[in-house]
């Protein structure tokens, strides 16, 4: 786990360079394996294993006795030193937007003098946290250190809205899982004077009542596709890096290879290597790794893995041997991986790596997500990969029309470009009587959203909610889920398990949220960009807590310039089926590379329902003792007796939904880590005596409104 931590107050000295010789000694305080940036009296640190070339530190130099002005950049950014002190130059002016502008992944951080900017991202990969301390604020990448930083408690309420409503950024507010320990929205930079902060904006909000001029199909497509590559080329570019020294091989195993035996060990192969599912995100990135040059000059890895002159990018396949689900997607890997810049493997696993496999197993995460039970399945295929490894995380959010963008066409009077995607949905209903209503059900809800307010909306969601847990249960359909989704707010699939009274809190966050002033966006585009940014933070904690030694894993489509060249999409492109595989695909044919295999784009998930299904069957045992005496039962959110009776009836296959089954348990093993967490992330003799949720309780609460 990687992160950087800071803070501004009033104080000129707060003895932080006591690790080089500070003379406070009373005071010294610094995190636990760190590395000084800068010192005081806003003082920067680097925590973790970061790459040398993973920080990069920029000063311009200034008359005596003038305030300083120096940026860090940590993270993966294609920017030269010049670009840096451009960009810091632009930023000592104000224009903040300009530190997001370089390809990559990554967080920037300017001091000009007492004045400190720290940069969030677009998406929410990389967020940035802060909490009132010691006269002033601190601030951090992680919010776990800041909550032992100030001793803090849990917030259930928090805890509550992330199950109730996790895409509702109106229920979640500013919080985390940390009372007291506040984060600033995608999108928006934090800016600390002598203590005091303000948060920003860097980035233009449209306009509710008028559309922004938006780009012709083909220019915006070219944008994604410029951005695309420059975000693969920005890695492909980076020094490259071996893995620190392994554990010694035990010799030939039966049944495997020296590659299995290495993953096995727990270490990637030198070089850089993609995921190669047989969708058309993670073969879009395979393909373009393989294809784009590296770095010239660069001699290639001792096993020849990489992308330079010769080499051979390594492409990962997972292949689950529990179900027959994905064989079509199998079969397009396979011919995808017959490139000859390709070097292929496939890893096979059984019921080892099934969802809720080896729960005892994973480190404590910054916070919880639905992620923490896949871990051991996506361990395994990342132990397989190289150092620098692409994934397609990010793809279907970024690229995809979340569907309440079908208001957003009838605000701009665009009737005519809802015809094809309103008709995919009555196709995809089958052959039925309701199929033939589908098509104007879902124009009288895309109708309504278009002329729902957002006060009205919230208040119509907040109304709703404590009534969640009453729900019938069933699977929707395609048509069902793109219904529910046209509204300002819907809660999320656990909600039907969590009590009333936990309900009703969530409930009054909306309310209180509806009345609030805000600069309200379109509901399409608000909701895309929750949905963004929820599974920007899964990802952010799936890189946690399924974390390889030695290894960086990287989403360019998380990236701010991937990001902001898919908003110039036109609305009216997005919305149509297969959107998605033909903007790839335009985006193949700009780097040279039209040859795709049948059925190249065909949706897909990265679970199936059989296979979450399977392993909760195979995990139940556990999964019952889990929740025998749960935290959140003892927090006040879910009654233990609900929650193993709905694991049980969707191991017989019940149609529940799973995914809220799947937020239920993360949390709870998120819980039980965080209780069992010994140690604190600070050292010093003034460092906190306790970590964060002091006492190692969760709060027993009656009621989560008193």
């Amino acid at each position: 786990m990687r992160w950087l931590v800071g803070w501004s107050s009033i104080a000129a000295s707060f003895g932080t360079a006591g690790a080089v010789g500070a003379r406070d000694e009373g005071r010294t305080m610094h995190p636990v394996g760190s590395q000084l940036l800068w010192g005081d009296p806003d003082p920067l640190w680097a925590v973790g294993d970061w790459r040398p070339d993973e920080i990069r530190t920029v000063r311009v130099d200034t008359a005596e006795g003038a305030p300083t002005v120096r940026l860090a950049v940590l993270g993966c950014c294609g920017a030269s030193d010049e670009q840096l002190r451009v960009g810091l130059l632009a930023a000592r002016g104000g224009a903040l937007r300009h530190l997001t502008a370089w390809t990559g992944s990554y967080t920037a951080v300017v001091q000009i003098g007492r004045r400190i900017t720290v940069v969030g991202d677009l998406a929410g990969a990389r967020p940035v946290f802060y909490t009132p301390w010691a006269g002033g604020t601190a601030y951090a990448t992680a919010a776990l250190p800041l909550a032992d930083l100030i001793e803090a408690q849990l917030d259930i309420g928090h805890l509550a809205a992330l199950l109730a409503c996790p895409e509702t950024p109106e229920a979640l507010r500013d919080g985390t899982p940390y009372e007291g320990v506040k984060r600033i929205p995608p999108g928006h930079a934090l800016i600390l004077r002598e203590g005091s902060r303000e948060i920003t904006g860097y980035e233009a909000v449209a306009s509710l009542a008028v559309a922004a001029p938006e780009l012709d199909p083909v220019s915006a497509v070219d944008g994604v596709r410029d951005a695309l590559v420059e975000a693969v080329r920005a890695r492909l570019l980076a020094p490259r890096h071996a893995p620190e020294t392994l554990p010694p091989d035990p010799g030939p195993v039966p049944g495997m290879g020296p590659a299995e035996r290495r993953a096995a060990r727990g270490a990637p192969v030198p070089g850089i290597g993609a995921d190669l599912s047989g969708g058309s995100a993670s073969a879009t990135l395979a393909l373009l790794a393989a294809g784009l040059p590296g770095l010239p000059g660069l001699p290639g890895t001792i096993l020849g893995h990489g992308t330079g002159a010769g080499e051979r990018l390594l492409a990962v396949t997972f292949n689950d041997l529990t179900t027959r689900a994905h064989e079509d997607e199998l079969e397009r890997a396979r011919v995808i991986a017959a490139n000859p810049r390709l070097h292929h493997v496939v890893v096979a696993a059984g019921e080892e790596a099934l969802p809720y496999a080896e729960l005892d197993n994973g480190p404590l995460t910054d916070e919880p997500a639905p992620s923490l039970v896949l871990v051991e399945r996506h361990r395994r295929r990342l132990s397989a990969g190289s150092a620098d490894h692409f994934v397609g995380d990010g793809a279907r959010q970024v690229l995809d029309a979340h569907p309440a963008r079908l208001a957003d066409l009838l605000i701009d009077r665009r009737r005519r470009h809802l015809v094809r995607p309103v008709a995919a949905l009555a196709k995809a209903e089958g052959p039925s009587a309701h199929s033939l209503f589908v098509p104007l059900t879902v124009y009288r809800a895309a109708r309504r959203l278009a002329r729902t307010s957002y006060r009205t909306g919230l208040e119509a969601a907040a109304d709703l909610l404590p009534d969640a847990n009453r729900l019938t249960p069933g699977l929707d359909t395609p048509a069902d889920a793109s219904l529910a989704a046209l509204a300002w707010s819907r809660p999320g699939p656990a909600a039907r398990w969590l009590t009333g009274e936990a309900l009703a809190e969530v409930s009054v966050r909306l309310q209180e949220a509806a009345i609030r002033p805000t600069s309200v966006q379109r509901p399409g585009e608000a909701r895309a960009r929750a949905a963004l940014a929820r599974n920007a933070a899964d990802h952010r904690i799936l890189e946690q807590a399924a974390e390889v030694r030695s290894q960086r894993l990287h989403a360019p489509f998380l990236d701010n310039q991937v990001v902001r060249a898919a908003r110039a999409l036109p609305e009216s492109l997005r919305v149509q089926p297969g959107a998605r595989a033909a903007i790839l695909r335009r985006v193949l044919a700009g780097a040279g590379i039209h040859d795709l295999p049948a059925g190249w784009g065909a949706p897909s998930q990265a679970t199936s329902t059989a296979v979450v299904r399977t392993g909760l069957r195979a995990a139940l045992p556990e999964l019952i003792a889990l929740f025998d005496a749960p935290l959140l039962a003892d927090a006040g959110l879910v009654e233990a007796r609900v929650v193993r009776k709905a694991l049980r009836a969707a191991s017989e296959g019940e149609p529940l939904p799973l995914d809220g089954l799947a937020d239920l348990a993360s949390t709870e093993l998120w819980l039980r880590r965080l209780v069992a967490r010994r140690g604190t992330c600070w050292t010093g003799t003034a460092a906190p005596r306790q970590r964060a949720v002091a006492g190692g309780v969760v709060p027993a609460r009656r009621s989560l409104q008193g």
